[in-house]
């Protein structure tokens, strides 16, 4: 049997909130699971962090029997440092980066243009 670790939603309107799952791969995602092996909050606490608590030996056993990963725990897991650090990871972070430059030009030649018309 193909069995998959995912992430599963346990939240509600504006509060996710992720236990990550072992399923049979043709599960739905809020099926009852097979073995709730972590959770994950992805709501920035006061800290700014985000809490994620897995059980790394029960996932060592359930990747030795051949569980797939989704990519979000994958990333998670990257992350967190258990595995290498998912290639998506990188791009997003890029992604971000860049992001963040365009505004900070755009606020700086707006401003540019503010000072020079006073």
């Amino acid at each position: 049997m193909v069995y998959r670790i995912r992430l599963a939603y346990h939240g509600c309107t504006n509060r996710p909130f992720f236990h990550i799952v072992v399923l049979k791969h043709i599960m739905p995602r809020n099926y009852p699971p097979v073995e709730q092996i972590g959770t994950y909050d992805p709501m920035p606490n006061n800290h700014n962090e985000k809490l994620v608590a897995v059980n790394f030996e029960r996932l060592k056993y359930w990747m030795a029997e051949g569980a797939y990963l989704t990519k979000p725990v994958a990333q998670l897991l990257g992350l967190s440092g258990f595995l290498p650090v998912h290639p998506m990871s990188y791009v997003q972070a890029r992604r971000k980066r860049m992001e963040a430059e365009k505004k900070a030009s755009e606020a700086e030649s707006s401003e540019t243009q503010n000072s020079e018309e006073t």
